[in-house]
């Protein structure tokens, strides 16, 4: 899906006025009628459509600034409470007015009914043990709710809107200039069709409030980085009785200290002494915990010999899976740590130790003394 600004050829700093103009402009030059019905030019126009629907608005252009496409899923053309290209007289009508009316599908009025509210978005961070464990969390965020006392009709009780004599209820107007049909939106109701001559005290006539709502939010277990989760009925209330849009909750997990995801692995590196690295052992990895009875240590068995870098593998103990039983193995990277130190007596264990071991004992030092041998007598020509 293409930039909006890159549709309409502005700069994303652009006023209102240079965005009419170039919306204008690219709108005439790709308007079907002007081209032959070209199935190119359609596609193109209904772009521009979708394009202007959400960059015209404040509030949908502050978010697709904000978020790309994402904030405004489902709002442009065609897209739930946004103007599809059946519609388009309802986007051109004060743009084109004079120039074109009928063009643009002026012979048809719109009677306004109840209107899908707007959908939601909010960010939710949470860290990697209620990513791995799931969580109820509590969000507060500001959404418009109905107004109760009014019902939604704007109307002081024991009243109720009357009809706007201007369009007839119709929510817009239209006059004759020459050839050309012109349709605009009804300046008295602004589009409602309705006038509330005693407004509603809470809501001033609105019928709708704005406030701030608290809602327990279950996050299933195994959610990833990046993950939206939609609450159908949770968004902005709808006009004139419609439905309430939906809340998308996009998810982020913070980064932890011990470990590091991977899908549905977890990977931690632990340290192993010299000694134990080895001659073999056992030592214990950090786990998280599904609830509260599971243990957060994981015995790990150290192999003979185990180098930095060695991993092992302890399955079931990952990330769980949104989409089924199965979960992730936790990946135990081994980092063998060198004493420090040491005592007297420990250095002098530690040179008998050197003087007894051979390149039996230090294979990977050997195979890399060769290397090396082999590297510089390229350089130096010697032998």
């Amino acid at each position: 899906m293409r930039d909006y600004y890159e549709v309409l050829g502005v700069d994303r700093g652009c006023d209102e006025p240079a965005l009419k103009s170039a919306f204008r402009k690219a709108a005439m030059e790709h308007h079907p009628d002007r081209n032959g019905g070209c199935e190119d030019a359609e596609g193109r126009f209904k772009e521009i459509n979708e394009a202007y629907s959400i960059l015209s608005d404040p509030q949908k252009r502050a978010a697709y600034d904000r978020f790309g496409h994402a904030g405004v899923n489902g709002q442009g053309g065609g897209g739930p409470g946004g103007a599809g290209f059946g519609d388009i007289n309802d986007i051109f009508g004060d743009v084109f007015g004079q120039a074109f009316g009928d063009m643009f599908g002026g012979g048809r009025t719109r009677n306004p009914g109840p209107q899908r509210g707007g959908d939601l978005r909010y960010d939710l961070e949470i860290d990697l043990a209620q990513a791995y464990a799931g969580a109820d969390v509590e969000i507060k965020f500001p959404v418009t709710f109905t107004c109760e006392t009014c019902e939604g009709s704007g109307a002081k009780a024991g009243t109720s809107p009357t009809t706007c004599g201007t369009c007839n209820g119709q929510g817009r107007v239209r006059a004759q200039q020459g050839f050309f049909a012109v349709e605009r939106t009804c300046p008295r109701c602004n589009g409602q069709g309705r006038i509330v001559l005693d407004p509603c005290r809470d809501c001033r006539g609105h019928g709708m409030l704005r406030k701030e709502r608290t809602l327990n939010v279950a996050i299933p277990a195994g959610v990833d980085d990046g993950s939206r989760i939609r609450l159908s009925g949770e968004g902005e209330a709808g006009a004139r009785g419609g439905p309430k849009g939906d809340l998308y909750i996009f998810v982020s997990v913070r980064g932890h200290d011990l470990f590091e995801r991977d899908g549905l692995d977890l990977l931690v590196t632990v340290p192993v002494p010299m000694c134990k690295a080895a001659l073999g052992g056992e030592v214990e990895a950090p786990c998280l915990k599904a609830d509260a009875d599971d243990d957060c240590r994981a015995a790990v068995k150290i192999p003979e010999g185990s180098q930095t870098g060695r991993t092992v593998r302890i399955k079931g103990k990952g990330m769980p899976s949104l989409r089924g039983p199965q979960r992730g193995d936790l990946v135990v990277e081994l980092f063998v740590e060198t004493p420090t130190k040491l005592t007297g007596r420990q250095k002098e264990l530690m040179r008998e130790l050197a003087a007894e071991c051979g390149d039996q004992q230090h294979p990977e030092s050997h195979g890399f003394a060769g290397k090396a041998k082999a590297f510089w007598s390229g350089i130096t020509g010697n032998a």
